[in-house]
């Protein structure tokens, strides 16, 4: 045996051993935790540390899903039972019986938008003989025993009526995926979230109905209303308060990417907001079965403040009742891994064409 034959039989040795040690079986120093750093926000500030891999377990599926369906503790400014309260902007309608001379003149011919007294920025309203006079903050039954009172200096048996007829000072923003999205005002009953949209013309077909948020005095609050409307979840409808922004985000950018030994690596859709680790894989067309190790498909959570890494093996069929019931996010990565055996093979391939080419070539040169 010469040098060159000598060689190959090393070479193919240690290639052999790179196999055992690519397959399957394997295991890393440290299971439990990603194999490379990621960024991460820690105290409040960027960082960058191992990710905790996490087993999808029967109890792991019972813990989210619960999670899920809990109320969404988000304060609550007024229930249905409180009144409105009167504040800048908004224009009354003040009428004194006996007295048409406090009321306003020719009022039943003065354009509804021109009609009553607005309410100052201060919160108070200009009336005959009483001056300004403090109304903001106030119900509308408060308003009218508060002006009663004080016309009752100067007129006996006072009578009068007080109605809001334009109602400009509490106004919520919404915002999206709405076909007229802007301000809505809120009127003498407390407005919802569902009501509030529909004033707004309706959700969009691009609409994402399952990650709406409800941003409030600097915080922001996520609202699942396909959950609420469709199958009961997260409580009753949120009433909104004073300043309120709703924001219905583009389903488009819902999507998840499938990589790894799967049939077509792609990118899919969520429909509205929900789809399972199964349901990704079958439309995926599936994993490759020559190629693929079922003890290795990750789901790979990155969009988020804190990173999250989920390990499924599916080496069992009934691993796939939990890939039934685990359910995606936007922007999570499905992968698939390889098969050592597959590793090994790729290798040998990249590696032995070249390698017997060339013993071939010096052999015939050699006589061999």
């Amino acid at each position: 045996m010469n040098d060159s034959i000598r060689k190959l039989v090393l070479v193919l040795l240690l290639l052999t051993l790179a196999g055992c040690a690519l397959s399957p079986g394997m295991k890393r120093s440290d299971e439990n935790l990603s194999d490379l750093e990621l960024p991460l926000m820690k105290d409040g500030k960027l960082t960058t540390g191992k990710v905790k891999v996490t087993p999808v377990t029967a109890q792991l599926i019972v813990e989210r899903e619960s999670a899920t369906k809990q109320a969404i503790q988000i304060p609550k400014p007024e229930s249905a039972s409180d009144s409105y309260r009167i504040g800048p902007r908004d224009r009354l309608l003040i009428t004194v019986w006996e007295h048409p001379e406090l009321n306003d003149p020719g009022a039943e011919k003065i354009q509804p938008e021109q009609a009553g007294k607005v309410v100052q920025d201060d919160g108070t309203v200009y009336y005959p003989y009483i001056g300004n006079i403090p109304v903001g903050g106030k119900t509308v039954p408060e308003a009218r025993e508060l002006l009663t009172s004080e016309l009752s200096k100067y007129f006996k048996k006072v009578k009068l009526d007080v109605r809001v007829i334009a109602y400009l000072a509490h106004r919520v923003y919404v915002v999206g995926e709405v076909k007229n999205p802007g301000i809505q005002s809120m009127v003498d009953t407390p407005l919802t979230v569902g009501e509030a949209i529909s004033r707004a013309g309706g959700s969009t077909l691009e609409a994402d109905l399952s990650h709406v948020t409800l941003s409030r005095e600097g915080k922001t609050y996520p609202l699942d209303l396909l959950a609420l409307y469709e199958q009961g979840h997260g409580g009753e409808d949120v009433y909104l308060k004073d300043g309120d922004v709703l924001n219905l985000p583009d389903r488009r950018q819902n999507r998840v990417f499938m990589m790894g030994e799967v049939q077509k690596q792609q990118a899919l859709q969520i429909n509205k907001g929900r789809m399972t680790l199964a349901e990704a894989l079958s439309d995926a067309s599936g994993v490759n079965f020559d190629t693929s190790n079922p003890e290795d498909i990750y789901v790979i959570r990155a969009a988020q403040a804190t990173p999250e890494i989920f390990h499924l093996n599916s080496d069992s069929p009934d691993a796939m009742v939990l890939a039934d019931r685990f359910a995606l996010q936007p922007h999570d990565v499905v992968y698939v891994g390889t098969a050592g055996v597959t590793r090994w093979s790729r290798a040998m391939n990249q590696l032995i064409p070249s390698t017997l080419g060339q013993f071939m070539t010096r052999g015939a040169f050699y006589g061999m």
